[in-house]
């Protein structure tokens, strides 16, 4: 059979008509310079800062430095971005800006600043992702702190008490048990509906394991994420772990619960990013620093807030960590996180070595909102704590002289001696507010004036004991009624004297 060439135009005008064209726009540049995870890339004239960029199927980066005629690029996920990436390789767009997976699925795992578990519990299987910067809350969209977050340690629930939403500084020199402090504080948010976030950042992956293995005996993993970047871990990861955790945090807030996160510590944080900085050639500052190194740390912290009624009342409460050099927080990261946070906790070198444990300097230490979210009760019996402390400090080293004292200072050393002792505490052994509350209002009201200093540690936990087991109707009241009436002080008083009679026929016999 003869072929009609206008048959076979027709068929194929048809063909050409059902042809509908698929035209894939890709934006790629060349990569001209690579070394210690830093890589320079020419071509990628429409990219974003803080996009993540494809080298190869398992070779990411993210972007940092926009120049006029290449682009400053941090690579992830290879421990030789030098032998895996060369000089001439092609570098994709993605279009997205560095996310973390959130939710649910992230409660009780471990995982690194990319939000990928490392804890060998299997994939994390989140149904949403956020991205790791985002816009801080607003005057109008915040509320003042009005709620109290309770860390179960005395010398700070009295004395400079956190409240949720609020940004309070952890401060002092290496081994003075600052990561102490937070790791009571999370145990302590047990049955309180309060979502834990601890970020290490820097530390040795030894101590993130310890940690995890502390809050997995307490039950605390139940309600807590740990995000590590370990000090094995890259300066990018380093630098990108707080802003993950903050990220995973902010979607708790949203939902409209309270959350707690503890950033441990940011002086590591601004090294990582020092050192990002300076091999991306930004311009060094005081300290070697970078120009924007203040931005750096308060556009986490800033991200920190106590959600209005509209947005649903959640709440992100902040606790920084900094790591000073022979007590000095007059130094650069020290004094730009002071200026940022709401106050801060100061831990001394001389009080851990003397004993007092936590070791809070009462004169450095300050609360500048929490205060206003303290249950009234403890701030009826705790008023004049702060005060007589730093007092009784002033005259201690005073006395050291071998003054003769009247019996007014004499009296006062002896209750600042007991209140000290009072205010120490076990790790890992964190007390309800209603007996932090009982066991103050018994050293401030003179009820211990009498009793030996080395049986104060002993007097609190038979003190705790006692009421659990003969006053429980006093610890329910305070914790419902949250101030002390005139009743309920007798009440207190009663209990207090008869415990006490009981207490000293114990030490007696």
């Amino acid at each position: 059979m003869a072929l009609k060439p206008e048959e076979v135009t027709s068929i194929i005008k048809k063909e050409l008509e059902k042809y509908q064209a698929r035209l894939r726009v890709e934006s790629i540049g060349t990569v001209i310079q690579v070394g210690d995870a830093i890589a320079r890339i020419y071509g990628l004239d429409d990219v974003m800062v803080g996009e993540i960029v494809q080298f190869s199927e398992k070779v990411m980066g993210m972007v940092l430095n926009l120049e006029e005629d290449s682009v400053g690029v941090v690579i992830f996920g290879t421990d030789n971005p030098d032998k895996d990436i060369k000089e001439g390789d092609i570098v994709k767009r993605t279009g997205k800006i560095v996310q973390v997976p959130v939710g649910e699925a992230l409660v009780g795992r471990v995982v690194n600043a990319l939000g990928r578990p490392i804890d060998g519990k299997g994939a994390v299987k989140a149904e949403k992702y956020r991205p790791i910067e985002s816009r801080a809350p607003n005057v109008v969209e915040r509320q003042p702190v009005k709620e109290s977050l309770e860390t179960g340690i005395k010398a700070i629930d009295s004395m400079t008490p956190i409240g949720r939403g609020q940004r309070e500084l952890i401060i002092g020199d290496r081994q003075t048990g600052k990561t102490a402090i937070v790791i009571d504080t999370i145990i302590n948010q047990k049955n309180k509906d309060v979502y834990c976030i601890y970020v290490a950042i820097g530390q040795k992956l030894s101590s993130i394991v310890t940690v995890s293995k502390i809050l997995e005996k307490y039950g605390a993993m139940d309600y807590t994420t740990i995000v590590s970047a370990s000090s094995r871990a890259s300066a990018s990861l380093q630098y990108l772990a707080p802003y993950s955790g903050c990220a995973i945090a902010e979607e708790v807030m949203y939902s409209g619960k309270d959350v707690l996160i503890i950033y441990d510590d940011l002086t590591k944080h601004a090294q990582a990013y020092r050192q990002l900085s300076l091999l991306l050639r930004r311009p060094p500052g005081r300290e070697a620093y970078p120009g924007d190194i203040f931005y750096l740390h308060s556009r986490l912290l800033e991200r920190a807030a106590k959600l209005n009624d509209k947005l649903g009342g959640g709440s992100l409460t902040a606790i920084p960590i900094i790591e000073t050099q022979a007590g000095d927080i007059t130094s650069y990261i020290p004094t730009n996180v002071i200026s940022i946070t709401d106050g801060q906790i100061y831990l001394e070198n001389d009080l851990f070595y003397a004993g007092v444990k936590p070791a809070i300097n009462v004169g450095l230490s300050v609360s500048r909102v929490g205060g206003k979210a303290q249950i009234k009760a403890m701030m009826q019996v705790a008023s004049k704590l702060r005060l007589d402390l730093a007092q009784y400090r002033e005259l201690a080293v005073f006395t050291q002289f071998g003054t003769d004292l009247d019996k007014s200072t004499q009296m006062q050393l002896t209750r600042g001696a007991i209140m000290v002792e009072i205010l120490k505490q076990e790790q890992y052994n964190p007390l309800p507010v209603s007996k932090q509350v009982m066991i103050i209002y018994a050293g401030t009201k003179g009820f211990l004036d009498d009793m030996p200093l080395p049986a104060i540690k002993k007097l609190e936990s038979e003190f705790v004991k006692y009421i659990d087991k003969n006053y429980q109707a006093i610890d329910k009241e305070i914790n419902e009624k949250k101030e002390l009436s005139d009743e309920l002080t007798k009440k207190m008083d009663n209990a207090i004297i008869s415990f006490k009679k009981e207490f000293q026929g114990q030490i007696k016999t």
